[in-house]
């Protein structure tokens, strides 16, 4: 796969996350604004605008977040000109989406300072921390990443 077919996969790949992450968001908040939806067992759709870092954490933060996150983007740019295997570019392209997702969201919905603005999280299993789309693209990718690195070294 030739470089420039990598970088427009994983661009691609990067742009679905985060299309259907900002549209899962905004049903979120034009949706879940006054009620929650009970899925089953314990999962519902709940709103929540998260500040922190992550899960909620370290609330008031989010703008030095924000900044390690662009850093993580430029960061994952730069290593997806080497990747050379399918899973790796699906890989970079999940965790950029999400990452990308995630800081639309600081930069683009309610809030204060610079990139001030809370993350949308909805998806809660109410015993594990809430989340959205954007996360679960974070972490696949993430773990792709490790059995892509892995499997490279074998």
């Amino acid at each position: 796969m030739t470089p420039s077919r990598r970088t427009a996969l994983v661009v691609v790949i990067a742009t679905v996350v985060i299309t259907i992450d900002q549209l899962a968001k905004t049903w979120a908040v034009n949706t879940l604004a006054t009620r929650d939806i009970d899925l089953f067992w314990t999962l519902r759709f709940h709103l929540a605008k998260n500040r922190g870092p992550a899960f909620s954490l370290g609330l008031g933060s989010g703008g030095v977040i924000a900044i390690l996150a662009i850093v993580i983007v430029i960061v994952f740019l730069v290593i997806g000109r080497s990747v050379d295997s399918k899973l790796g570019v699906l890989s970079l392209g999940l965790v950029l989406g999400g990452a990308l997702g995630n800081l639309v969201d600081r930069a683009f919905r309610e809030g204060s300072g610079f990139l001030g603005g809370g993350v949308i999280d909805f998806i809660d299993p109410q015993w594990w921390p809430i989340f959205n789309v954007a996360d679960i693209a974070i972490t696949v990718g993430g773990v792709l990443l490790v059995f892509t690195a892995s499997s490279d070294r074998a």
